[in-house]
């Protein structure tokens, strides 16, 4: 006798797999709910976990002025704009990136109260935009609120990537909010990045930022690039977080956004991650690692970085705090994304103090070489090890550029008042130099340009390594706004640099020596308006904040550095950049060595493949890129023997080997 077995439809199983999924998203939920108004969710074993998130945490809608032990009206205005937060924007603001066919994205809530929904649903609208399809909202994931933070994350595997997708994200009937995942931008010939850092609030418009983002949306970047210090309050990370976000909502809604963190955004005046260890906070912190709990760090980095690429190497470091180094590619270029205080040495005990704090360098006698010791970190192990594995897979990339929190130099001499000139700096990525000279090798190799924020002064300079210019080009982004701790390049000779003579109207350009003895071309610089030394917050129309531009150029390989005010008043794009810029260049002066040879002129198996020379005696990449001709001269550097590599993806063919 036969035995007839049912067989589930498609239909059932669909079913079924959506019941499983919304109860594990309910007993989620139910068992967040338990924990959502924890007094002290990052514990009580120091101050700085009792100071943690006050205002968004516990029962923060029941607080008031008695429940603060300081800084009562700091508090209280913050309790105020959560309170008065109209219920149906719960949701403030939303960002993402899409990579590999992974759209990550995530939706920030202001605190919600007690009988409030905790869950946040992702919806699409399959051909809304296009008008190909019917336009109808289409729910594809469903997320719980976390706490403290609270922020919800998505990620979504197989993402159509080739057409414009508008989305919306539901807390429950209560609250939405909706953008547009943009398509891939693979078919535009220049990228455009939109490089910011530094959005202090103590400015005279609190919590606008209108003329800003219409700006910065009237010259429609494909990516937003934040280099840290997204927010100044310290303990209170989601109050700060959620003004950011909220500040620039309108802009990143509809595009993909990149954050970085830096010491502010952890609070911290300065940071030296240490890999992970907890600081005692001596000095400012400069004996290294982390003051707040690590779940404090962890909660901040998962909201502003939980929608980044999944990380490299995703191991945890000290007290179990993650990681988030990875790269991006954006139509056609790849960015590695760089968290370039999470594994560098400190200061204090490795160092003589040698000014005001540790950190600071004023004796101009002090041996350069000496702060340069032996088993200092810049950039982790593991971090060089993601760098040198980024720089030779071009999968899907034509160009490349580095994204990081602080400059590889100290390209700034007054700091904060016209009064204070330093030396040096240590919490630059100048220092230790070893450190610096390996990662700009890295870069050099592929060809990549550099951007990062952190110095409140905008400079593009041309790194040196082993001698001027051999380098990559960096863009140091301005201070969004420069009211706290204006920078200025100040040379104290008032002199021009050495070299080649730079094509600029600024005077003080060309080569120099930063406080470390690192090499570096000045192209280009911001100063605040120096009349009005340190308090620029009276000098609106001239204190150096604002944004850089940078555009990458696919088809020809060039690069162009824009660098915009603040404060545009009613002038176009055209007429108010910076004095000094645009800057243009091509993507090969990234690597400014001179050749001693070069091998004969070698055909190349296709057009547009990747070159790798490989130094036959040491096993290294001596240079890996692209190169859209099909016939190839590769330079030689020093003496030795050398083979030639080309590949479409990666350099996985042998062409060529010669001695010289």
């Amino acid at each position: 006798m036969l035995k007839v077995i049912s067989v589930p439809t498609p239909a059932f199983l669909a079913a079924f797999l959506a019941a499983v999924i919304g109860l594990t998203i309910h007993l989620q939920t139910a068992l967040a709910e338990a924990g959502y108004y924890a007094e002290h969710p990052f514990g009580t074993d120091t101050r700085y976990a009792l100071d943690a998130d006050e205002t968004a945490t516990g029962r923060w809608f029941e607080k008031n002025g008695e429940d603060f032990s300081a800084q009562q009206a700091r508090h209280l205005a913050m309790l105020k704009w959560f309170k008065d937060r109209p219920r149906d924007k719960a949701i403030g603001f939303c960002i993402y990136t899409v990579d590999k066919g992974i759209l990550k994205l995530t939706a920030q809530c202001f605190p919600l109260l007690p009988k409030e929904p905790k869950t946040i649903t992702l919806e699409v609208q399959r051909g809304g935009h296009s008008g190909k399809g019917d336009g109808k909202w289409q729910a594809i994931q469903q997320q719980a609120v976390q706490y403290p933070g609270w922020s919800a994350h998505f990620r979504v595997e197989n993402w159509d990537h080739s057409v414009d997708t508008p989305y919306r994200v539901r807390l429950g009937e209560l609250a939405t909010f909706t953008g547009l995942i943009r398509k891939d931008a693979s078919a535009k010939d220049s990228i455009t990045v939109a490089s910011t850092s530094c959005n202090s609030p103590y400015d005279e418009t609190q919590y606008e930022r209108a003329e800003l983002v219409k700006n910065l949306r009237a010259l429609d970047p494909d990516l937003v690039f934040f280099a840290g210090d997204q927010s100044y309050h310290h303990d209170e990370h989601t109050y700060g977080w959620l003004q950011h976000g909220v500040q620039f909502a309108e802009l990143l809604k509809d595009r993909p956004t990149v954050c970085l963190l830096d010491d502010h955004d952890y609070g911290h005046g300065n940071l030296w991650g240490e890999s992970g260890k907890a600081s005692k906070g001596t000095k400012g912190a400069t004996d290294g690692g982390f003051m707040y709990p690590a779940s404090f760090v962890n909660m901040v980095e998962r909201c502003q970085t939980s929608h980044l690429p999944d990380p490299y190497d995703a191991t945890s470091i000290k007290q179990n705090i993650g990681v988030y180094y990875t790269s991006l590619n954006v139509g056609g270029v790849s960015f590695a994304l760089l968290e370039d205080r999470k594994f560098k040495s400190a200061p204090l005990g490795n160092i003589p103090e040698m000014g005001p704090r540790p950190d600071h360098i004023k004796d101009p006698t002090y041996d350069r070489k000496s702060v340069d010791a032996p088993g200092l970190k810049l950039l982790g192990k593991r971090q060089l090890d993601f760098l040198e594995h980024w720089a030779t897979d071009w999968t899907g990339a034509q160009m490349k550029a580095a994204l990081s929190q602080t400059a590889f130099c100290g390209a700034v001499h007054l700091h904060g008042r016209k009064s204070n000139r330093l030396l040096a700096d240590l919490d630059s990525n100048g220092w230790p130099q070893s450190g610096r000279n390996k990662a700009l090798h890295i870069l050099r190799k592929a060809r990549a340009s550099h951007l990062c924020g952190d110095q409140h002064l905008a400079v593009v300079v041309k790194h040196g390594i082993d001698g001027y210019r051999d380098g990559p080009i960096t863009f140091t982004n301005p201070a969004l706004v420069n009211t706290i701790y204006g920078r200025w390049w100040w040379p104290k000779d008032e002199k021009a640099g050495g070299g080649d003579k730079i094509d600029s109207p600024l005077p003080w350009t060309g080569d120099y020596e930063d406080g470390f003895g690192n090499k570096i071309t000045m192209l280009a610089y911001a100063n605040p308006n120096h009349a009005h030394g340190g308090d620029l917050r009276n000098n609106r129309g001239s204190r150096g904040d604002g944004f850089g531009i940078a555009r990458f150029n696919k088809k020809t390989g060039k690069i162009t550095f824009e660098c915009y005010p603040r404060f545009w008043g009613g002038k176009s794009a055209a007429e108010v950049q910076y004095k000094g810029w645009p800057l243009s260049f091509h993507t090969s002066e990234n690597d400014g060595r001179k050749p001693i040879a070069h091998f004969p002129v070698t055909k190349l198996p296709d057009a547009n493949m990747v070159v790798a020379l490989i130094n036959d005696d040491s096993g290294k990449t001596v240079y890996c890129h692209r190169t859209s001709q099909k016939s190839f001269s590769a330079p030689v550097y020093t003496k030795g023997s050398y083979t030639l590599m080309a590949g479409k993806s990666t350099a996985d063919r042998v062409i060529a080997r010669k001695s010289f």
